[in-house]
Order: C-alpha cells, then structure tokens, then sequence
C-alpha cells in the first residue's frame, strides 16, 4: 500500500453489544487487499480498538484519546493515534441499522499518523468527528475520505519545527496544579523509571501525561520515534515455538474480541507465575523489530555498525544495558554533530545569568523564550537513532524496550510486568492498573497531584535539593503572578507554556554541561548527589554519553539556581516538607479544620479563642521544625 503522506489511515471504531470494541472502517484498508469494512486486523495493531474506543467511554458523552501502536513489519516507527470519541442515542438516527439494540451509539473516529501532532490532529478531527455524528447516519463516509486527503495534503513535516507541534499542551497548567512536583516528574522520567499516570476521563489523561514529556527539549518533535516497540501478547501454545531471536512478525493470528477480552490480568500468584514462565506469553522477543536489518531514520551506516544496533537475543532484564557496555568505541569516537553556529539563546542568557554565586532573593535566570525557528541542525545519531541537535537532544529515553504509552487499554495490562519492557511511562484510567502498585515504581493521581513513590530508596534520590526548590519556586511563582493575565496564555512571556519549556531546556543543558566538567562533585549536588549517581547508569545517559557534544562547552555547567543558602532556602524546605510528607499532612488539616471552627464559633468566642489558637499555632510550627529535616520530602 503505497503511503502518499504523513496521515495513514482514518478509522471507525463502534462498540457491538456481543463482540465488543471493533474496527467498522478504515481508508484505506488496514490490511491489503481488504474492503473497507473489514473488521480484520493487522496483529501489530491487534489492540486498536481498545485504545481508540476507552474503557468507561460509556459515562461521557465525547472523549479524546492520544494512543502509540507499534510499528508493522518493515516500518521503522511509532505510529501516533489521535481518537475523538462520542455517543448518540440510537432513537436520533436517521438510519438505524440491525445491529444496533441499544439505547445509544458509541463510535470513535481515528487518525493513525507518522508525525506526533497530537494537538493540531485533535483539533481537525474534533470537527469532523462531530459533523460525521450530526449526518446520524453512519454510511455517511465521504466525509471521512475527504478527511484523509485533506490531511495529508496539508500536513507536514515542517510542522515539527514551530509551536503547532505542542498545540493543547499546557505546561503551565501542569505547573500550576502539580506545583514544585513538576521537577519530580521530569527527573523520574529522566531516571527511566516505571511512571503510571492515573484519572478519567482520558482526555485529561493524555494532555497531563503529553505535556510533562514536553518539558523536554526535542522529545515529541524527534524523542518518540521508537517508544512503542512491544510484541502483541500470543497464546501460551504458539509462545512456545517462538523463536527468541525471531527478526520479523510476518506471523498473522487469528484472535476474537473474546479471546481478547479474557486476558489473564495476572492478579495473584498463579497469574503472575504464569506471566513469568512464559515471559508475558509471547514478549519474548527483545525490541525494535528487524533492528539488524535496517539503519534507523536515514542514518548512514556501515554493516559493522547495523550489526552493533543488533537486538540482543537474550531477554533477562540486564541486556539492554550489558550490550551498550560492549559497543565497538570506534563508533563513538567519530562525532556526528556539525561544527557550526550555535543558536540556544536560552542558554545562553542563563549561562550568563548563572555565572555569579546567587542567594534564592535574586532573579537567577530570567530565560526568555525563542521561537522554534527549525534552523536547529539536527542530524540522526548512530547509536540513539533519533534525530539529534547540537546538545544530544532529544534523550534517547524512549528507547530500546522503554515504552510511552499515553494511554493503556487493560488488554494491554501484561506489558508492565514484560521482560523486555525496561520500564515505561503510561497512561491509565481502569482502576486495576492504581492496584497493583508493585508493576510501577511510581504512580502519579492526577486529580489530586499525588505523586506516589514506593520505594523509601527512590525518594531519597528524588528529595530535592535547594537549588531545585528555588527552580521550582521560581517558576511556581511566575506562572502563579501571572495566571490572570488574558495575553499570556500560550505566547512567549513569562509565565508562558514557551517560557516554562525554556527554563527546562536550559536546567537539561546545565546538568549535561555540570557532568562533563572535572572535579564537579560541588556543581553535580546542587542537582542531588545521588540523583546524578543514578542517572549515569541509565540508558539514555550512556547512549548521550557515548558521543561527543561541543556545543555544551557554551553551557554554563552549573545548577542556575546555585548560591549561598540564605533564610528563604529554610522557608522554602520546610513548606516543601508539610507540603509532602505524611506527619506534614495532617497537621496541616488539623490546623485548617480547627481555623474553620474558629470562625464559626463567632466574633466574641473566636476573639477569645483565636488567641490561644495563634499562640498553640506558633508553638506547633516550633515544635515541627524540630523534626521536618528527616522527614522524607516524597512520603507520600
């Protein structure tokens, strides 16, 4: 099937009240040779119609959903879904067909696409979804043909290199309900761990998950590419004969909704005995698919170095990090960044800003903004595979068996207890997924900005240090002074999503530029000791390691909020300390409540009472200060 532009198919998917969620269109066809209406799938994307149509869509009337599916056999990356969901009820219809035996109709309209425009495809297809719904005769499908030439004739790569990219993402939303724990995030996904985004509807899911990945400089535009590279769950019986160093899935099978639907959750031991034994029956085979017998993205290579991009045959948890230890050094010796002009004003002006010792007082940074222009020089790094700027950015983090899922369907719950999956940052609105707290190293509840951390070990390395609560601090308080302002919202002041990226971009650059100077044990602390020490042993450092990057040696390698401690640090530390531990908590809401029937109690009796308050206050707050230093800031 020939591709004649970004935008691949355009689905339907309905829900039947007997067979479930299932594929009722697609232009074209999802598999060659097959009509329009053919309800087959290709087994790479066998879980479409469960991420396209969301578990509890039923309890809202639309929805929207950001989902990634593996790429098929011979294609060489994600394809990023955007799904606008809706019901109607069955009695509007014009045409009402035999199968429809409910009180409403659930259908969702899909865009499979190669470039991650989540937004910009959102807002198209939201206006089509609903047109599509107000003909309330679903035979109607010219519209939906007219939908994919019209996308494809007027989307295009170019749209990577300027804002559309991140339409609808709003980072300083995100800073504004999750407060200082933005950083928390950013450096848990830096640290590759198992992060499990959490609420309903999935609209909300998505763009609170999309967004926080936005904070990293590249990583939608170029950082995605290969995130989604996970093998279909099989039966136990075809598992195994499969072949652990099987190249290709050429194999077809044949699964009904059913069968789908019966998936073993691997809740309680039995479950999770039989997921162990046959490595999540049937993910095997380690990821990308027929990496050895393609070069990535374009990249130039010789058969020596396709061959050092080999998929490991082994599937243990350790291989992916003991086969980077084994890389020919001749391939990391030669640099593939172009010696040119350097164009990172952000940097810069940070570098230049950042260059004097600075107490919390003063304004560290004030980085302002630049315009994706797209005259970045980006080239495709031999070992990452992602097209990479002058800095090594995007990260390699998504790659190599860590997967983002912005959204999981529960068919798909085996993947985070898989082998080959080293970790992931998913999305999830099925309580099962919060329950089972031991498959995810955290699990972030959107509603409430609770960021839950299990492990007392990867709290500690998570604590922020001073510099990072003036960094969180200063961009709480510039997106908070600035939130009623009806100019800002999306343009490049400060305060704005533009700027917010900016100071990430340039706190990344920092701690890139911090690890290659010598003797920076003082610099590298300012970002947390252990935090650094963890973060070496990643994926994504050593593959970012593994190259030479000359542009970082205009990076000022120092924390931008690094300077003497001064009375505002203690302020700040203890209001981080209430604001997260548990003993903090609920100390807290003894003095709200008890604020609260003060006032009630009235004028005469809260004069009187309102002083033995304020003074049981002040020697409250005494006492607390006494043990907040080893309270763990993350116990929540």
């Amino acid at each position: 099937m020939e591709k004649r532009g970004p935008v691949l198919h355009i689905v339907v998917v309905g829900f039947h009240h007997k067979k479930g969620c299932q594929v009722e269109f697609s232009y074209p066809p999802l598999k060659r040779g097959e009509g329009h209406d053919s309800q087959s799938l290709p087994e790479e994307w066998k879980y479409l119609p469960f991420l396209a149509l969301p578990d509890g869509a039923h309890n809202y009337q639309e929805d929207t959903v950001f989902f990634h599916l593996p790429p098929r056999c011979g294609d060489r990356t994600t394809v990023y879904g955007v799904s606008c969901y809706r019901q109607i009820e069955a009695k509007a219809l014009k045409v009402r067909q035999a199968d429809i035996t409910r009180e409403t109709v659930q259908k969702s309209v899909c865009v499979l696409s190669q470039l991650p425009l989540y937004g910009l495809l959102q807002a198209k297809l939201q206006l089509i979804t609903h047109a599509y719904f107000e003909e309330k005769d679903f035979s109607q499908i010219s519209i939906l043909k007219e939908l994919y030439d019209h996308m494809n004739s007027s989307l295009g790569s170019t749209l990577l290199e300027g804002s559309q990219v991140y339409l609808g993402l709003s980072p300083r939303d995100l800073v504004l309900h999750f407060r200082h724990k933005v950083l928390i995030l950013f450096k848990l996904i830096l640290l590759e761990k198992k992060v499990l985004f959490y609420i309903s509807p999935v609209n909300r899911l998505v763009g609170a998950l999309m967004t926080v990945l936005s904070l990293f400089p590249g990583m939608i535009e170029h950082g995605l590419s290969d995130c989604s590279q996970y093998r279909p769950r099989k039966s136990i019986s075809e598992d195994a004969g499969l072949q652990e160093n099987t190249p290709q899935l050429d194999d077809s099978v044949s699964v009904s909704a059913a069968d789908t639907a019966n998936i073993n959750l691997g809740i309680g031991e039995g479950g999770r005995r039989m997921a162990g034994n046959h490595s999540a029956e049937g993910q095997k085979a380690n990821v990308p698919f027929s990496q050895s017998e393609k070069t990535w993205n374009g990249a130039q290579s010789s058969n020596g170095t396709v061959q050092r991009l080999k998929v490991p045959s082994r599937t243990s948890p350790a291989s992916s990090e003991s086969d980077w230890e084994t890389l020919d050094p001749s391939v990391l010796e030669e640099s593939n960044l172009k010696e040119g002009e350097r164009e990172n004003t952000a940097s810069e002006q940070a570098e230049n800003l950042a260059s004097e010792g600075m107490s919390s007082e003063s304004l560290p940074i004030t980085v302002q903004p630049q315009a994706n222009t797209g005259h970045a020089v980006l080239v495709p790094g031999l070992i990452s595979g992602l097209e990479e700027d002058q800095y090594g950015m995007p990260l390699a983090i998504f790659t190599k068996g860590y997967l983002c899922l912005p959204y999981m369907a529960l068919q798909q719950h085996h993947l985070l207890s898989d082998v080959a999956v080293r970790g992931f940052v998913a999305g999830a609105t099925n309580i099962l997924f919060r329950q089972q707290k031991h498959l995810s190293d955290a699990i972030v509840e959107i509603e409430d900005a609770h960021v839950q951390i299990h492990d007392p070990e990867l709290r500690k390395i998570l604590n922020p240090t001073t510099a990072d609560l003036r960094f969180a601090d200063y961009l709480v308080k510039h997106v908070t002074e600035n939130r009623d302002d009806v100019f800002l919202d999306g343009t490049g002041w400060e305060g704005g999503d533009e700027w917010i990226r900016a100071q990430f971009s340039a706190y990344l650059h920092a701690l890139l530029a911090a690890v290659l100077q010598p003797d920076n044990e003082k610099t590298l602390s300012d970002f947390g000791t252990a935090f650094v020490a963890a973060w070496k042993n990643t994926h994504n450092y050593r593959v970012w390691n593994s190259n030479k990057h000359p542009a970082l040696a205009e990076v000022n390698s120092s924390h931008p909020f690094q300077g003497q401690y001064s009375v505002s640090d203690v302020k700040l530390r203890l209001s981080h300390s209430v604001q997260n531990s548990e003993r903090g908590k609920k100390i807290g809401n003894v003095m709200a409540s008890t604020s609260r029937n003060v006032v009630q109690t009235g004028k005469a009796v809260g004069q009187s009472v309102g002083g033995a308050f304020t003074s049981a206050k002040s020697a409250m707050s005494s006492w607390f200060s006494t043990f907040t230093q080893s309270t763990p800031s993350l116990g929540d």
